[in-house]
């Protein structure tokens, strides 16, 4: 039997004419250039990578809160002293029996503002916001910082001088009680935050002690009414009819509707509810308003569901979502503190601007649904409108004081334009009617101050379960010349004018006899 020896094909690897291997094989040359190229970028990377970590992000490594070095330099450097806007001392420090530095804290109000620096919990509120400044380590040598491992050396302490006033401060706790709430007072014009009050409050100081650090902590942190967090902020809520603001706002400026809008069908609806996709928008006022199709100022005076709920209709979505954005929803506002981002819709659905569908859309219109917010975002809202239609960025410090590098005035500074004027001047209207107007009194009570024109909105923000609603008002006085504009809620407080108008009412009050009336 013959066996057959099948052979395996092989390439012609002969070189050609052109110098190059038949076959596509390649040379040894080729190769190291080739893996030569390679090498040299995966090195640029690494030196582009140490370069930004040592040069470009060298200052905010040295001057981490959690940096080891910070957090040795903290135990002994005395922080600079914060002051409120009139001078009164806020946080100051002292040396303790060791020698080591310790926080102490004027006042339980302003523990949601200004926080806390402790050895053992580290920093938060403006203690963890203006670390390095307080602490010295600011306009630090460049090359010290890149050559120096990121180690600290402190400077000069620099203070704080904030644009709170510790006597509005006071009041706004003061009037909260032992309701669980926020209050937000600032000058429209200046963004100058005056108050920022969370409830309830805690004792800063005894986290900053470190005989007493621990037990206080824990049992904060154990505390079911949340003292920890800065419900100014950090607080999220179904807005109610407080949105309405909004929503006139987005429909204006998108000109989908104008101050003397009317819808036809409103009237109507008023008695058997307005049909949205099935679902029907109802109000309880319809016995005021009888046959009458209102405008912007009276279904805002009346706080008429129904023509809110065909606004938004009308404005659509994206409009909706869009012209919110302007005031600042959707996104964390630039603040000195974190602040937790407002939305209208959660953003899920198919529908323009992220709504499910127009029930959705309708209802937010209105300030339920999927809509959210901060007391923070709706004091902003309100001092849009009392500025013209500006809205200015917020700011609760006014001057980094003292010597060293870093010191400096922190002046006003326009944000954004959300609305024309003569739009923002229709609002005003509507909403001084909403706070003195025969409808709008019965929904405001107390909110009025006597002799100077007040502007708002109440809000029963229903939470669809067991429980008093949240009772919400914004509002701004004089009326076209704003110097305050505020926000209120109270969380299952009841109905807007039952407590949150009448308490933003007396807070007005109070600015006006500390500051002089117009």
């Amino acid at each position: 039997m013959r066996l057959r020896i099948r052979t395996r094909d092989t390439r012609d690897t002969r070189v050609g004419a052109e110098g190059r291997p038949r076959g596509g094989s390649r040379t040894i040359g080729a190769n190291a250039a080739r893996t030569g190229t390679v090498l040299a970028l995966a090195f640029a990377l690494l030196a582009g990578g140490a370069g930004y970590w040592q040069v470009a992000e060298a200052h905010n490594l040295a001057t981490a809160p959690d940096n080891p070095a910070v957090v040795a330099i903290a135990r002994r450097a005395m922080r600079g002293p914060i002051v409120d806007s009139q001078g009164a001392w806020l946080a100051r420090s002292e040396r303790d029996a060791n020698g080591e530095a310790v926080r102490q804290y004027r006042d339980d109000a302003i523990s949601q503002v200004v926080g806390y620096a402790s050895r053992l919990y580290g920093t938060s509120g403006l203690e963890r916001t203006y670390n390095a400044e307080l602490l010295g380590l600011t306009g630090t040598d460049p090359f010290l910082e890149m050559t120096g491992k990121f180690g600290a050396k402190p400077q000069a302490q620099l203070g704080l001088r904030l644009t709170l006033d510790l006597r509005l401060q006071r009041a706004a706790v003061k009037a909260l009680g032992t309701d669980r709430g926020a209050v937000v007072m600032l000058d429209p014009t200046t963004g100058e935050i005056l108050a920022l009050a969370s409830t309830p409050t805690y004792d800063a100081g005894a986290i900053a002690d470190p005989a007493t650090a621990r037990r206080t902590f824990e049992a904060l942190r154990a505390d079911e009414s949340h003292p920890l967090l800065p419900r100014a902020t950090l607080g999220r809520y179904v807005p109610g009819s407080v949105f309405k603001i909004v929503t006139a706002i987005a429909g204006l400026d998108s000109g989908a509707i104008e101050p003397s809008t009317t819808f036809p069908e409103q009237p109507g609806a008023e008695k058997d509810g307005l049909l949205v996709n099935g679902f029907r928008i109802r109000d309880g006022h319809h016995a005021r308003t009888g046959a009458t199709a209102l405008d912007l100022a009276g279904a805002t005076e009346a706080s008429c569901n129904i023509w809110y709920a065909l606004a938004g209709l009308r404005t659509g979505g994206d409009a909706m979502v869009g012209e919110a954005a302007k005031l600042g929803f959707g996104a964390a506002l630039p603040f000195d503190l974190p602040t937790a981002a407002s939305r209208v819709t959660n953003g899920d659905g198919s529908a323009p601007g992220g709504f499910t569908d127009e029930t959705e859309l309708a209802s937010a219109a209105f300030g339920q649904g999927e809509t959210v917010v901060t007391p923070l975002q709706m004091a902003l809202v309100a001092a849009a409108v009392a500025n013209d239609g500006v809205l200015m960025r917020p700011h609760l410090v006014a001057e980094i004081t003292g010597e060293g590098p870093g010191a400096r005035t922190i002046g006003p500074e326009q944000w954004r334009r959300v609305m024309a004027e003569d739009d923002a001047r229709a609002l005003q209207a509507a909403m001084q009617q909403a706070v003195e107007g025969d409808i709008g009194r019965t929904f405001t009570s107390g909110a009025a101050i006597p002799g100077i024109g007040t502007a708002g909105k109440s809000g029963t923000a229903e939470l669809g379960g067991e429980g008093e609603p949240n009772s919400w008002f914004i509002g701004f006085a004089p009326t076209g010349d704003a110097h305050i504009a505020i926000a209120v809620v109270v969380e299952q407080g009841g109905r807007g004018g039952d407590r949150a108008a009448p308490l933003a009412g007396r807070l007005m009050q109070t600015y006006f006899e500390l500051y002089g009336r117009p």
